[in-house]
């Protein structure tokens, strides 16, 4: 059975033969078929949308702070991965590089990272910097870092005002961290 998590994404629930067509439909619409171009990145996406352990609970949310720092959060919270989007992500993400905190995965992000990015999120802001991202709130995808108030929200709720804070990012900047970061699922 596949179910989706997030309040503010549809429920999707299948289960049984019917379940598993549809997921390998899924898989083969996402572009996973046609993924010989980089054989690695096909193996990666396979993995994280077939084993990920991230769940939307305040619970998972919770659990962060106790995980060893060189655990992994893997896979989508809310809807299934889509292997074009993925692709687009993990390219788009490598202009970052250079900022650790940056995840250059938005489905395999280490512990040790969202551990040290979640505590930037209740971060005072100065007024400029809250404009940037307020900006970034108002523009991006999800009107957030995030569909729904889970883990990712206030991860990389915390990265925004790091980065803000620390790196004079733009909104803008944020806009296109947060849209190449979103881990949610499905394609934009």
């Amino acid at each position: 059975m596949i179910r989706t998590m997030c309040p503010n994404r549809r429920m999707v629930v299948l289960s049984g033969v019917f379940g598993a067509a549809m997921v390998a439909g899924l898989f083969k619409d996402s572009g996973l078929a046609n993924a010989a171009d980089d054989p690695e990145l096909a193996k990666r996406f396979k993995d994280l949308s077939q084993n990920g352990n991230s769940t939307c609970s305040a619970k998972f949310t919770e659990s962060i702070a106790t995980m060893p720092a060189m655990s992994r959060i893997t896979g989508s919270c809310c809807s299934p991965m889509e292997m074009k989007r993925y692709v687009e992500q993990v390219n788009g993400l490598t202009k970052y590089r250079a900022i650790a905190m940056i995840p250059s995965d938005p489905y395999d992000i280490p512990a040790g990272i969202a551990q040290k990015m979640i505590p930037y999120y209740d971060t005072k802001l100065t007024g400029d910097e809250q404009k940037a991202h307020d900006y970034a709130m108002a523009n991006s995808e999800e009107k957030g870092p995030c569909c729904c108030p889970c883990w990712r929200w206030k991860t990389y709720g915390g990265l925004a005002k790091y980065l803000i804070h620390e790196h004079d990012f733009t909104g803008k900047q944020i806009v296109d961290v947060w849209d190449l970061s979103d881990g949610c699922g499905g394609g934009m």
